[in-house]
């Protein structure tokens, strides 16, 4: 979202249960796109990123993720890339940017 909205959009990126660190395959498939991940570190997600959010994404954290009316929700099913080869997760990211496309245009609309 940060690249693809040519930095117009700010992003927090979260997780309810983050990695140590982030899988090897999705910095090679970010670095096929031009985008470096490889010094991003994962971060538990807070009620302060979602409050200060226009948009919360989530992909499959049900439950554990926080919830306030009035926020816009997205809950993406995605696969998730861990144990996966490098073809899928190429999948994965196709997908998530097709989505991060269209998001975009609705929030910049």
């Amino acid at each position: 979202m940060r690249e693809l909205s040519e930095g117009k959009v700010e992003v927090l990126s979260a997780g309810s249960a983050p990695k140590e660190t982030i899988n090897p395959q999705a910095i090679a498939v970010m670095a096929e796109e031009g985008i470096d991940i490889a010094n991003q570190q994962p971060k538990i997600l807070t009620t302060e990123a979602v409050l200060e959010s226009d948009a919360v994404v989530t992909m499959g954290c049900g439950d554990a993720c926080p919830f306030y009316p009035g926020k816009r929700y997205e809950d993406w099913v995605l696969d998730d890339p861990a144990g996966q080869d490098i073809e899928k997760v190429r999948e994965i990211r196709n997908e998530i940017k097709a989505r991060v496309e269209l998001l975009l245009k609705e929030l910049l609309a």
